[in-house]
């Protein structure tokens, strides 16, 4: 792989270790990928972030990183609302562990916004073809398919140390020809709101990694695509998606339809709304993962709007939106649920208290069960609502 005389002055240590750390890490995945070069990257988000996935060990290594990131960057969700983690019932030994990461990342140079929706945020807009190093699965499936961006699914390590270099290696979905799809999905009905995050579950499980392309007979909007992305990411590996007609690579390229086709079926979207329906009655009930958007929280005030919620419920978003929206946050909290920042029921240990959960996202389908030890079931946000217990005020 090609250098610059400044890279490899880097790689010698002639900038210190941290910064040859770094990019001894990106040059290893661009000799095992084939890269030619080190290319500049506009932005990164950094994942291996709350205390419940990296433990000690991760903490001990981020604490002996110095020098600071030269490209704007932010955090994953990490394991507790950084102000209200109390409330979550986060044991205090966990809550001074996760400070001491995020102060570590700070010492860095980096924002800590610990969100899986960075695209939401003020000043970390990214656009078309924009490359970018990114790396909690969602956030990467929204940028490259949603946006148009380019970035790989980067582990914690990589998108870290592309943060402190300004550059990734040049291989995977940096490059036009690995970003063509290969599989077409013939959806044989209209979806819409939650149906999505089903379709992403169903399809992710046959895509893998490779890349679909959607035959859709409506048009999803932006969250809708979220939701597909995010459970594409989480039941399979798909970093990258394109529907015809709508992503922006799909209307500028107008790709081939692929010779592999899968179909979808209603019945198979209907299915993971009728999996688990043995739980009768969820303890805790959780929506946003990814985290809301603006519109989402919109929604979710309507529904809640004159009512009080009988059980545990979070509506998990960026702080910086409900920080921008406090009306919505008022709103929500009037009825009893419970805004949460900086998390999600993913990653946080205060989710493994429960033994059984709703939620409205195919990403939390696919992990929760998995990384929490919780059953869960699935439902649209009006359902979740609903299923919180509503009881009308009036």
């Amino acid at each position: 792989m090609y250098l610059t005389p400044e890279e490899e002055k880097t790689l010698d240590g002639e900038y210190g270790r941290s910064l040859q750390k770094a990019i001894e890490i990106l040059v290893a995945l661009g000799d095992i990928y084939g890269a030619d070069k080190l290319i500049p990257v506009k932005s990164a988000q950094i994942a291996g972030v709350s205390y419940k996935t990296i433990g000690d060990a991760g903490l001990e290594w981020i604490s002996d990183l110095e020098g600071k990131v030269k490209i704007p960057s932010i955090l994953n969700p990490a394991g507790m609302d950084i102000v209200r983690w109390d409330e979550m019932g986060i044991d205090p030994v966990f809550a001074k562990k996760q400070q001491e990461i995020i102060e570590a990342y700070a010492k860095l140079g980096i924002q800590t916004k610990c969100t899986c929706t960075p695209y939401y945020l003020e000043g970390f807009n990214v656009t078309l073809d924009d490359h970018i190093a990114w790396s909690e699965s969602s956030a990467v499936s929204y940028a490259n398919s949603v946006i148009g961006a380019r970035t790989n699914r980067e582990g914690g390590p990589s998108a870290l140390s592309a943060a402190l270099v300004g550059k990734t290696a040049n291989y995977g979905y940096h490059l036009d020809e690995m970003r063509e799809p290969v599989v077409a999905v013939e959806v044989d009905c209209e979806l819409s709101g939650s149906d999505f995050g089903a379709l992403g579950y169903v399809v992710g499980k046959t895509v893998g990694s490779r890349v679909p392309i959607f035959y859709t007979k409506n048009e999803p909007s932006k969250n809708e695509m979220k939701a597909l992305g995010a459970a594409l990411a989480a039941s399979g590996a798909v970093a990258l998606y394109h529907i015809e007609g709508v992503t922006p690579e799909a209307v500028r390229n107008k790709f081939t339809r692929p010779d592999e086709v899968i179909p979808v079926e209603r019945t198979q979207i209907d299915e993971v709304y009728e999996a688990n329906k043995d739980i009768q009655s969820s303890e805790i009930i959780t929506v946003g993962c990814p985290h809301c958007s603006v519109e989402e929280l919109e929604e979710i005030a309507g529904l809640v709007e004159g009512k009080k919620l009988q059980k545990e419920m979070w509506v998990c978003t960026a702080r910086e939106v409900a920080e921008r929206h406090p009306d919505l946050v008022q709103r929500i909290e009037k009825s009893g649920a419970k805004v949460v920042c900086d998390t999600c029921m993913v990653v946080s240990p205060a989710t493994n208290k429960y033994a059984s959960i709703t939620v409205n996202s195919g990403k939390a389908l696919a992990y929760v069960p998995s990384m929490c030890k919780v059953a869960a079931k699935y439902a649209s946000i009006e359902d979740c609502i609903k299923e919180a217990g509503v009881v009308d005020e009036n």
